[in-house]
Order: structure tokens, then sequence, then C-alpha cells
């Protein structure tokens, strides 16, 4: 018997793809040394922003921990209150740091900022509608003293 051929593997390229490829849902990358790649964390891709928004969405317009507390919020809103506080929290943690090696931090405060703006957008939501039910409930019970059959009977009841 003899042993079968082992035919050498086809040589293949070692560089890295041409800078064309690269797609804007990938992170962007830069050389730091020869042969040494590092990823930039920040800005995040246009895929990632908008998942952001979509988990967001979710967030505010389904059940969870925080509907429980402060309710729900329709989809059709929740979608451009989403955006809003994506956006806002983007602009902030931009102009947070000027250094592109902060990417780490810049990305940290994106991530409290847009915690801080949905936190602070359902307590308001829930604030006023709480005192939307306070104005209905005291608007709805009307100052109409109790008629004279309801107030003999509390006075027989407390004589006895």
């Amino acid at each position: 018997m003899s042993d079968p051929e082992i035919a050498p593997a086809p040589e293949q390229d070692s560089a890295p793809p041409p800078t064309e490829a690269l797609n804007q849902d990938q992170p962007s990358t830069k050389l730091d040394k020869p042969g040494g790649i590092s990823f930039s964390i920040w800005p995040p891709t246009q895929r990632t922003r908008d998942a952001v928004v979509n988990r967001l969405i979710e967030t505010l317009s389904t059940p969870s921990v925080l509907s429980k507390r402060y309710g729900t919020i329709p989809p059709d809103e929740a979608s451009s209150v989403a955006r809003i506080i994506e956006d806002e929290a983007f602009t902030t943690a931009g102009g947070s740091s000027s250094s592109e090696d902060d990417g780490i931090e810049i990305l940290q405060v994106y991530s409290k900022e847009i915690s801080k703006r949905m936190l602070d957008t359902v307590k308001a939501r829930a604030t006023s509608a709480s005192s939307v039910d306070n104005v209905a409930t005291q608007n709805s019970t009307p100052d109409v003293p109790p008629s004279p059959a309801v107030e003999a009977a509390s006075v027989a009841d407390s004589e006895s």
C-alpha cells in the first residue's frame, strides 16, 4: 500500500483586502504598526446606531421592568422619542472629547447619555400622565353635598 500523495495547499494572499472592499457596516480599521491592525469603536457605524434606536423602541414600547414602573409608550411615539434620544446622545458624546484615542471613554459617555435620557423621558411622561389622571379625578367628582338620607344614615351610625 502506498501513502496517498499529499498535495500542498494552494497559496493564499496574506495581504488585507483593499480598502474599497470595506463596508460602512464594518468597524473602521487603522494601521498602528507595521502588520498590526486596531479597530476604532468611535464613531459607531450607522448600522450600530440603527440597532441602538431599535432596541430603545423595544424597551420603551414593550412590557419590561421599566414599563412596570413608568408605563409603556405607544410604538409610533417610542420610535420618534428613541431617534431623538440616540441623536442627542451621539451629539453629546461626539463633543465630549477631541482625541481619537478616547474611543472607549466616548462610547461610555454615549451609553450613559442614552440611559439618562431614556429614564428622563419615561419619568417625565409618567409624571405628566399622573398629573393628568389627578386632574381628571378631581374634575370627575362633583362638589355636591350628600343627600339627606345618606347624611341621616351616617349620623345614625355614629350615634350607635
